[in-house]
């Protein structure tokens, strides 16, 4: 298949937009509605581009449509193409203002707080410069960057299952411990042990969750099951409450404590988990930085730092 005289000169960034726009709607319907085209305009082009490819791109049924093997690589290969367009018009703006942009984070929620300081201190210093921050479990926020949805993801990394595609930056380690209330009758309890706490009213992540993953293997280093947990939720927002509101105590980043509404009713158990896993910055590594990503590592550096001080690591 010669580029030049069958692909280049036939197939265009609207073909491009046509196909995953009837991707995301599932049908041709619903697409020619987003695209503000007819029905009978998408089949066409469609049509063409598959006459020009040689290949099938749509299955077609009562249901809808769905994408052939062919339909989803052509797909993948366009959201790379898009965001490197995408990319280029922001380096432009950079050109004339270095210190603007549009910068889209993805964060466990774990981790809100640490980039708030973040985006704080970065917003003194270059206030033109914008965010979009999605709050998801790893395993979402990864294949969003993966798709270029998100330029940064922020999470507790394993390094040792970094796979090529992406490239990691340490920023500090976190320390998982058991938390709970002050009030809670074990808040003033001197070198527990995590096997004195089976009994107690547990709230823990899924455990086939990215953090509920670790948890569990806390448990198994100690040669203990996972506790009966009375709530089971992913979300860290609604296992905090639980703990604000009852004797409920939890697995959780010591992150959480750097809040000061948490600092000042929440309590580590003094109940050694040797669990401190590493925070990283995750980029893709085929992508060049823009600006604004650029400013955004530069403020992580230096505020990871302070973190680490105050967590007592070097």
């Amino acid at each position: 298949m010669l580029w030049d005289d069958r692909i280049g000169r036939r197939l265009r960034l609207k073909d491009f937009h046509t196909l995953q726009t009837i991707a995301e709607a599932g049908s041709m319907a619903k697409a020619a509605n987003l695209l503000a085209m007819s029905q009978p305009a998408i089949s066409k082009a469609i049509a063409d581009m598959e006459h020009v490819l040689g290949a099938s791109l749509l299955e077609r049924s009562s249901r809808g449509v769905e994408l052939t093997e062919s339909g989803r690589i052509l797909v993948a290969r366009g959201r790379v193409i898009f965001d490197e367009v995408r990319e280029g018009l922001k380096d432009i703006a950079a050109v004339a203002d270095p210190t603007q942009g549009d910068l889209r984070i993805g964060i466990a929620d774990v981790l809100t707080v640490v980039v708030a300081e973040i985006i704080a201190d970065l917003s003194s210093k270059y206030p033109r410069v914008t965010y979009q921050v999605t709050i998801n479990d790893a395993d979402t926020t990864l294949r969003q960057l993966r798709e270029r949805e998100l330029d940064v993801v922020l999470t507790r990394w394993n390094p040792a299952t970094t796979p090529d595609d992406l490239s990691f930056e340490i920023l500090f380690h976190s320390p998982l411990a058991v938390l709970a209330n002050k009030s809670h009758p074990l808040a003033k309890r001197k070198k527990l042990n995590l096997k004195d706490l089976m009994g107690e009213q547990w709230t823990l992540s899924r455990p086939d969750s990215y953090l509920g993953r670790f948890v569990a293997d806390i448990f198994r280093r100690k040669k203990l099951q996972l506790p009966s947990s009375i709530v089971t939720a992913n979300s860290i927002h609604m296992r905090v409450n639980l703990l604000a509101l009852g004797n409920f105590i939890s697995v959780l980043p010591t992150t959480i404590l750097r809040h000061p509404g948490n600092s000042a009713w929440l309590r580590a158990l003094d109940v050694n988990l040797n669990e401190a896993g590493p925070i990283a910055a995750i980029t893709l590594k085929k992508r060049r930085p823009a600006g604004a990503l650029k400013l955004f590592q530069e403020t992580s550096r230096r505020v990871s730092k302070t973190i680490a001080a105050s967590l007592g690591q070097s």
